[in-house]
């Protein structure tokens, strides 16, 4: 993962590689935006199930917003109708998309020991069993 540190909802710089190195947990970075419906789906269909994969299983997702200047500020009313338990990251620049090589969004990263060992790109309804499965297998 690259060493590139964007904010959090309150504005305090998060640096990828140096806050999510926990030994042997999975973290799952979601790539989404306010404006992308598949994005707001999946996010929705991996919560109906994180309560029980947390518990079960040593994994975090992150939400990394891409929204730009003009929708940033769409993201606080959107998260406040929906609850998610998930910590949210602002990567208003795009500097964590571009350093990945994103170019479309949905995208998620599953990241182990700070290697990348999954990528989804794009979502269809149902994908997130088989992101269940890739995390279970990473345990």
């Amino acid at each position: 993962m690259p060493n590139i540190s964007i904010k959090d909802l309150k504005n305090k710089p998060v640096n990828i590689v140096n806050d999510f190195n926990e030994k042997d947990k999975v973290y799952i970075f979601s790539f989404w935006a306010t404006w992308c419906a598949p994005c707001i789906s999946e996010l929705e269909a991996i919560n109906e199930h994180y309560e029980v994969w947390s518990k079960e299983l040593n994994m975090e997702l992150i939400a990394v917003s891409t929204d730009d200047s003009r929708t940033q500020r769409r993201v606080r009313p959107l998260l406040n109708g929906k609850a998610w338990p998930y910590r949210v990251l602002l990567d208003g620049n795009q500097e964590l998309k571009r350093a990945l090589s994103i170019v479309n969004i949905p995208y998620s990263i599953v990241v182990k020991n700070n290697k990348i060992e999954h990528i989804f790109n794009g979502y269809t309804q149902g994908a997130e069993q088989e992101l269940y499965k890739v995390i279970k297998e990473l345990q």
